[in-house]
């Protein structure tokens, strides 16, 4: 359940207005008071004698006594809605609903006879509308302080109360949400969601990938929104605004959007921290070039890399690294929802959406931590598109691998420290993030597949054995689930390059457990690829080699890497 108070207003009969119609809002049926401050108020949906205006000025009565002494803005809106899962709420529920909320604020305290005029409009199954005059009967104001931070914690109370969806307690740190008022017009405008929505995502995306003021603004300008810039007499640049090409006001104007307007972190300031803190950060090691990699691959295999350090800092207990390298999941997310074609696109996007919630907490990130995640980022965008199938699908089907138990370990990070809202934004990012594996993975797979189920029984009896060695107590598990096939074929043919099975799946298991995975087989195809011991092609049943592997004999170290990687230890 969510409250959604408005800043206060200066026209009640102009409220009334937009609650009671129905003739172009088709979202609004059967508009009528619920509750109010006084049982037998007048009903402009329930009385045929009854009018807005008669209502408007009951409503006004202790506001219009103050003459010229009246607070200009005087009308106080809040919404309340349900969950799109929870039931229908009964007209008689949202009554007591409304009288808590009131209550809860301070715009009518229970048994206080002077309090403010209010009444509780109904005009869809999912919500109402609180309306009240901020003037009391004795011609005081309402102690309203805190007043969306009480109504937050009463509707945790109903909701538990009420059988409904519990949400999670924020802690100050959200995004500002879009107003009532937004949200209509974003439905007038044919909008998928409000200008304000739109914009912060649209600065989200021009800022993965950048590397600089320059190019940011770039990228911010080929998003096809609108820019204003506030500059100096020096010349130097203050800060920025943002609109949407068609939202304007009512005298034709653009409706500028500050950075911080949009989120804390857009800020100009917050910005440059990312850009300035990279300047003198060494680059980090290449990664071997795969024979026939196309350049959207590599940078996959590269942000996996960044991804898997990522995993160690947020399970350590340096915070601020933690903050920080999240924020960098957060962009690597973000230049993937970019750059991946096909179905998983919009589970991208909508991942991208939700995970941007767990990356603002009251621990602010060491930016300097988490250079490698933006560039890895940067490389993702600047690469290109990727294709679904093949290496490409491969390449991105590993990096959603780490990049779900990257947002795992984000997600308990934020509930060690209850950050309940950021935690649940990570779990619901998880779910996304699997959708999307899936559809990426389950080509790949099927070709790895079936090259695993056309080999030899000799083969595939030498793979089982090296699965006994390496990992006696997963040995049975994994000969009974369906991604069997594929790791007895990338096992196949990471020994016909000379290495020895079981040293690489010991190497592969030791990089972090195996228990919780649903598929342990599946795992390891994915470790055993990112460790550059196979080719950038996924093996196929078409091109199986005929040739047989040689059998029996085992080389006990895995041959040397070619690229200045060799030389670098991986994590255990």
């Amino acid at each position: 359940m969510v409250p959604d108070i408005n800043p206060p207003g200066g026209r009640t009969i102009g409220l009334l207005k937009y609650l009671y119609r129905t003739s172009d809002i088709e979202a609004h049926v059967d508009p009528h008071i619920v509750a109010a401050y006084d049982p037998f108020v007048a009903d402009p949906g329930r009385h045929p004698s009854a009018t807005l205006t008669g209502l408007a000025a009951d409503l006004d009565q202790w506001v219009d006594a103050l003459k010229d002494k009246a607070p200009a803005k005087h009308v106080w809106h809040c919404s309340v809605r349900t969950a799109d899962t929870d039931r229908i709420l009964s007209d008689e529920e949202w009554a007591t609903v409304a009288r808590r909320i009131v209550n809860a604020t301070g715009i009518a305290p229970e048994g206080d006879e002077q309090a403010c005029r209010w009444i509780a409009v109904r005009h869809a199954p999912d919500h109402i509308h609180l309306v009240a005059t901020l003037v009391r009967a004795d011609r005081t104001q309402p102690r309203r302080h805190k007043d969306a931070i009480r109504a937050q914690a009463e509707c945790r109370k109903i909701e538990k109360e009420f059988g409904l969806r519990q949400l999670k307690k924020g802690d100050g740190t959200a995004a500002k949400r879009p107003t009532s008022a937004e949200r209509r017009k974003a439905e007038r405008l044919g909008q998928e969601a409000t200008s304000r929505e739109l914009l912060r995502e649209h600065v989200h995306r021009a800022l993965v990938g950048a590397s600089d003021e320059a190019e940011f603004f770039g990228r911010l300008a080929s998003e096809g929104v609108r820019i204003k810039k506030r500059v100096a007499p020096s010349g130097d640049l203050l800060g920025y605004s943002v609109a949407v090409v068609g939202d304007r006001n009512a005298k034709q104007e653009p409706i500028w959007y500050s950075g911080s307007k949009l989120a804390p972190d857009l800020s100009l300031p917050r910005i440059r921290e990312r850009f300035t803190t990279e300047r003198d950060v060494p680059e980090p090691p290449a990664l071997m070039q795969r024979a026939g990699e196309s350049a959207p691959g590599r940078a996959r295999r590269f942000s996996a890399e960044a991804l898997d350090t990522a995993l160690t800092v947020i399970a350590s207990t340096d915070d601020e690294a933690a903050a920080a390298h999240i924020v960098g999941v957060s962009e690597v997310l973000d230049a993937l929802a970019q750059t991946t074609l096909g179905r998983p696109h919009e589970e991208l996007r909508d991942a991208a959406r939700t995970f941007e919630r767990a990356t603002r907490s009251h621990i602010r990130g060491e930016q300097t931590r988490m250079y490698a995640l933006r560039r890895a980022a940067r490389q993702i965008v600047h690469s290109g598109h990727a294709l679904g199938h093949g290496a490409d699908g491969a390449a991105t089907a590993l990096v959603l691998d780490v990049l779900i138990l990257a947002v795992v370990a984000a997600g308990h990070w934020h509930a060690a420290h209850q950050h309940a809202q950021q935690a649940e934004a990570a779990r619901q990012t998880a779910m996304h993030l699997r959708t999307a594996y899936r559809a990426v993975a389950a080509s790949p797979l099927a070709g790895i597949r079936a090259y695993g189920e056309k080999l030899s029984a000799r083969t595939q009896h030498n793979q089982i054995a090296a699965i006994r060695s390496a990992l006696p107590e997963l040995a049975g598990r994994v000969q009974t689930e369906a991604s069997w096939p594929a790791l007895a074929a990338m096992l196949d043919q990471a020994q016909r390059a000379g290495h020895n099975p079981s040293v690489l799946l010991r190497r592969a298991a030791a990089q972090r457990e195996l228990d919780s995975a649903d598929s342990v087989s599946e795992v390891l195809v994915w470790r055993l690829y990112r460790l550059d011991l196979v080719p950038a092609e996924m093996p196929t049943a078409a091109r199986a080699d005929k040739r047989p592997a040689k059998q029996g004999r085992h080389i006990a170290q895995p041959a040397a890497r070619p690229s200045s990687e060799a030389a670098r230890p991986r994590r255990r």
